[in-house]
């Protein structure tokens, strides 16, 4: 089994970080820089940071923010966020971004996936993937932070999202989003069940139950922003507890267990 990775997520306005409740509410949760250097040295795997604004006010990701966190980082670094082109996602890579993440993009312009898949690589390319549920069992994907709907449904999107070149999936549960009452576990089989593709799980991490529920529905590693920026949790602290209950996961001092 791979190990599982623990990823916090920033979500950055202008720099700051920032937190809400599906997408919406949003309040201030510190500097991008300091919580990125803070969760590496607390044992993140990786860090995904979202330009939350970007999209809605028709603007590029901020690139000085990325190069600011990329020089207090060593760990993997995903970028999302006002991306439309391919030079949108060079920017980023250049700036010190491992990945980069298409959401909104990718919906408007499908080719786009294709077209930073045989540039960059499919392990550079990144689909996030916001789901509503519609109907039990049945979601549709949200973007634009949350305030479109194009009538897409998310399960099909992914397969074709895979089909495109996508080497990995962001999905958020819009429903759970900021909500710390776990993640939608049906959605996430429903996900494990339609792709190939490695799955993080995000929206509604409280606890380290939660985040073994996800691995075990088919996630191959959980996101969280909200245990982390409030200070309820740190990502060693909920390595010890997911450790006890036997997941793989990279320990202190880079050992493996």
């Amino acid at each position: 089994m791979a190990l599982c990775r623990i990823i916090p997520c920033l979500d950055v306005d202008d720099g700051r970080v920032v937190k809400g409740v599906k997408f919406s509410n949003l309040r201030d949760a510190g500097s991008a820089v300091e919580l990125a250097q803070r969760y590496e040295e607390d044992g993140a795997d990786e860090l995904v940071m979202l330009d939350v604004s970007a999209t809605p006010q028709g603007r590029s990701h901020q690139v000085d923010v990325v190069k600011a966190v990329r020089e207090v980082l060593s760990i993997p670094l995903t970028v999302g966020g006002g991306i439309r082109k391919l030079e949108d996602a060079m920017r980023l890579l250049d700036s010190g971004a491992d990945k980069v993440s298409l959401n909104t993009a990718a919906v408007r312009t499908p080719g786009l996936i294709t077209e930073l898949a045989n540039r960059f690589g499919c392990q550079c390319t990144v689909v996030a993937i916001d789901a509503a549920e519609t109907v039990p069992g049945e979601w549709e994907v949200v973007i634009s932070s949350g305030k479109e709907r194009p009538g897409l449904d998310a399960i099909e999107w992914v397969k074709r999202v895979e089909a495109l070149g996508a080497g990995e999936i962001l999905l958020t549960s819009w429903d759970r989003d900021g909500t710390r009452s776990g993640y939608d576990l049906s959605l996430l089989q429903a996900f494990s069940k339609a792709t190939q593709l490695p799955v993080i799980a995000s929206g509604g991490a409280d606890t380290p139950g939660h985040m073994l529920e996800a691995i075990e529905a088919g996630a191959d590693a959980v996101l969280a922003a909200s245990i982390f920026h409030d200070g309820d949790w740190t990502v060693w602290g909920l390595k010890d507890v997911l450790h006890e209950q036997g997941l793989p996961l990279r320990r202190k001092g880079g050992d493996e267990c």
